[in-house]
């Protein structure tokens, strides 16, 4: 069958896994990967924090997609390179500077991943008329998500069941890498076959065109800064989850150490079915649930529901540090509260930054939103290692609900026009 007349359903869920697989292999797998082999929780959250920093820059390097080659050239050869990259951590688990060396390919592998992320948004718009952008925005979605289960769950899950079965730490992740680079390369292959080649998706006018577009960048980029209220907009997006972006570098972490650390003491295919799985799950749920309440009763009157839905089952990380109980129903319970209540909270954080992003250059102001959606990641995750290793993890998720003010206060100075983002009868 001609490219052209390919049924979307032949690349749009894989090439939305594919988006999927190395932001959750670069963001959480490596904190598995790390804590399997016994490097500490300050140096952990550190280095794997400054990993969010491709998507944090994202928008001043996006117009190179512009300039050079097609958006589909851009998909296929980044998804080679991603995969050469995973093959790569696999060559750098057995050796003695596994830290050093992996994480420099982890770099090289974010870089990309959030270069595939505006290759292949972009792809998509112009491979698909608007009707057909809207019936699979579902389908990217859920099969974004599907890769993230699969990663944090299932690749995490096999991890532990191969070191169950080799002995060794090193051998069973140098085993999943290998896998995730075959994957990868096998993925990239299919999408050189069967992505369409749309008549809008041209070569980029190169080099000559550089200046202007730069020119024509810095004016959006300006525009973006001269909104009403701003200061008060970036304030939200940076602190809206600082007390979540402290959280999530540990808990994995929390979840692996012995007892006597304070940890939780669960095996690695534990934390794959209750953290990775259940807890994914019920995330997707949640950003399912906080869509339809916006969607019926709008913005402003959800807001402060799902603001506490984000924060107020911070405390399921709290008792279990404090009970440390040992039925894995029990914690993947705990998870899933508080899980689903981030992915209720997190869906009003997206429709802000929809509300931000709109007017004549919403894609373009969009993206710096994201941009400082991983900054208010990013910053916070660094210094959470340090600080858990200093006080403990109960005195450390104690400070994790204190964190919330700052998203309270935030929330609180925010303005939402009325009924924005309630679905109107026709």
């Amino acid at each position: 069958m001609n490219t052209q007349q390919r049924s979307p359903w032949a690349w749009i869920p894989t090439l939305y896994f594919a988006q999927g697989i190395p932001y959750v292999v670069v963001m959480t797998l490596s904190v598995v990967l790390y804590k399997n082999l016994g490097i500490s929780n300050t140096d952990i959250a550190l280095y794997t924090s400054w990993l969010y920093l491709p998507w944090v820059i994202k928008p001043l390097w996006s117009p190179l997609a512009e300039l050079f080659g097609t958006k589909r050239l851009w998909v296929t050869v980044l998804q080679f390179f991603v995969g050469t990259a995973l093959a790569g951590v696999a060559l750098t688990i057995p050796t003695d500077k596994v830290f050093q060396l992996s994480l420099a390919v982890f770099w090289l592998m974010a870089f990309a991943s959030a270069s595939h992320d505006i290759a292949a948004d972009g792809y998509y718009m112009l491979a698909l008329p608007q009707h057909q952008q809207a019936a699979f925005v579902g389908v990217r979605s859920t099969f974004y998500r599907l890769a993230n289960i699969g990663g944090q769950g299932g690749l995490v899950y096999l991890a532990g069941e191969l070191t169950e079965r080799s002995g060794s730490v090193v051998q069973a992740w140098t085993w999943v890498f290998w896998l995730l680079g075959g994957l990868f390369v096998l993925l990239a292959a299919w999408h050189a076959l069967v992505l369409p080649r749309p008549a809008a998706d041209v070569q980029g006018p190169g080099r000559g065109a550089a200046r202007g577009l730069a020119a024509e960048f810095m004016a959006v980029f300006a525009s973006f800064f001269k909104k009403p209220g701003i200061a008060i907009t970036l304030g939200f997006l940076l602190l809206y989850r600082f007390p979540e972006a402290q959280l999530l570098k540990l808990a994995s972490p929390f979840l692996l150490d012995p007892v006597d650390k304070g940890g939780l003491g669960l095996s690695t295919k534990a934390v794959g079915i209750a953290y990775g799985t259940v807890g994914l799950t019920a995330l997707t749920l949640g950003g399912l649930a906080g869509g339809w309440v916006i969607s019926r009763i709008g913005l402003k009157r959800a807001l402060w529901p799902l603001v506490l839905a984000m924060h107020v089952p911070n405390v399921a990380f709290l008792l279990l540090a404090i009970t440390h109980p040992t039925s894995l129903a029990v914690i993947s319970g705990a998870l899933a509260v508080e899980q689903f209540g981030y992915g209720l909270g997190f869906t009003a954080y997206l429709m802000y930054m929809i509300h931000v992003a709109d007017g004549a250059q919403k894609t373009a102001h969009y993206a710096i939103c994201t941009g400082f959606m991983a900054l208010g990641m990013m910053i916070p995750g660094m210094w959470s290692g340090w600080l858990q290793d200093h006080i403990g993890y109960v005195p450390f998720f104690a400070w994790v609900l204190v964190a919330t003010l700052p998203s309270f206060v935030m929330a609180a100075l925010i303005k939402v026009p009325d009924n924005f983002g309630k679905k109107v009868e026709a």
